[in-house]
């Protein structure tokens, strides 16, 4: 594990240093040596000499970041006390089980991260469907029915074209008629000429 000590405006005593370092060595059962822990010191002397040294630790494991911050009466006690505490969380992380993608769903995230398509967050999925059944109605009779459920929109069977439509609500109050035509064909019905359209 490769450690970083530093100090927020301050030149970080060798003691203190080496305290650290000394540390965070009980840190190499545990973790790779692909960690990094960076522990950054300082003092803010407005507060109150009990919390006045400060210790922000952020501990890098398998590209996760954790972070713990803690304050005491001198730096070795707040070093204490963040030592402990980032230990927890790095158990926690270590002892976690975690469920591995596939090489392939790895290789295209990899890839969408290089070109900056990706926020790294996972895609949107399907994790619900929904059956219901369908009666014939006029398109009033489906506006009502949207209201009345308080949806933003309402699929049915349009009753004069016997076709399967889409209402839904538009940003300026009004409705939207949506009708999938199959294939190029489409019976235009009582809007536009004759209910056989042919």
């Amino acid at each position: 594990m490769r450690t970083i000590v530093r100090g927020k405006n301050l030149e970080v005593p060798d003691r203190v240093r080496d305290y650290a370092e000394r540390k965070f060595a009980r840190f190499e059962r545990l973790l790779d040596d692909r960690t990094d822990a960076t522990l950054e010191l300082s003092n803010e002397s407005h507060r109150s000499a009990a919390d006045a040294h400060i210790a922000d630790v952020t501990l890098v494991i398998d590209g996760k970041t954790l972070k713990s911050k803690a304050t005491g009466a001198s730096y070795q006690a707040a070093i204490d006390e963040v030592v402990d505490k980032v230990e927890r969380q790095a158990r926690d992380f270590k002892e976690k089980p975690r469920v591995r993608s596939r090489p392939e769903e790895e290789k295209i995230l990899l890839r969408k991260i290089a070109d900056g398509t990706s926020d790294g967050t996972r895609e949107p999925q399907i994790v619900k469907t929904k059956r219901f059944a369908i009666e014939p109605m006029f398109e009033e009779d489906a506006v009502a029915a949207m209201e009345d459920l308080g949806h933003d929109f309402y699929v049915f069977v349009n009753a004069e074209t016997e076709r399967v439509a889409v209402l839904y609500r538009r940003k300026d109050g009004n409705f939207g008629l949506i009708e999938p035509v199959v294939g190029g064909e489409y019976a235009p019905g009582r809007k536009g000429g004759s209910k056989n359209g042919r």
